[in-house]
């Protein structure tokens, strides 16, 4: 299971954004929301982000991986998934935000699931009869 490994360095990436959050809430003394701490509210939608995008781009590679997707291209998709991850968490992160790391992470992030979307469907159609 290709996926298993991107879902498990993922998962520890997420501990550490969680941490991340932590650490902020404690240094301003913040229990819920940011109280209009710029530093913690990046930190909650670094975190917040990560946990829309994850879990649906691991949902669709797990479905292509099971359909037949081969290794190497789940590799590509687990690196890039992991990559945009990370630009996106570093250029939100910042303060004076670099917006290209965000866009970045965006598109490699969405590049993921659309890719993992299209392998889905398309291995669908070929065992199903569709594309023959």
């Amino acid at each position: 299971m290709t996926t298993a490994l991107y879902a498990g360095i993922l998962a520890i990436l997420f501990i550490v954004l969680s941490f991340r959050v932590i650490a902020k809430r404690n240094q301003y003394k913040v229990a819920l929301g940011s109280d209009g701490q710029a530093l913690l509210e990046r930190a909650i939608r670094v975190h917040a982000n990560f946990t829309e995008y994850v879990p649906f781009a691991l949902l669709l590679m797990f479905l292509a991986e099971y359909s037949g997707l081969a290794p190497l291209y789940l590799h590509i998709l687990g690196i890039a998934l992991v990559i945009g991850r990370l630009s996106h968490a570093f250029g939100v992160s910042q303060q004076q935000e670099p917006l290209k790391f965000r866009v970045f992470g965006m598109i490699l992030s969405m590049l993921v699931i659309l890719a993992a979307a299209f392998a889905c469907i398309v291995l669908y159609a070929l065992r199903s009869g569709w594309l023959l």
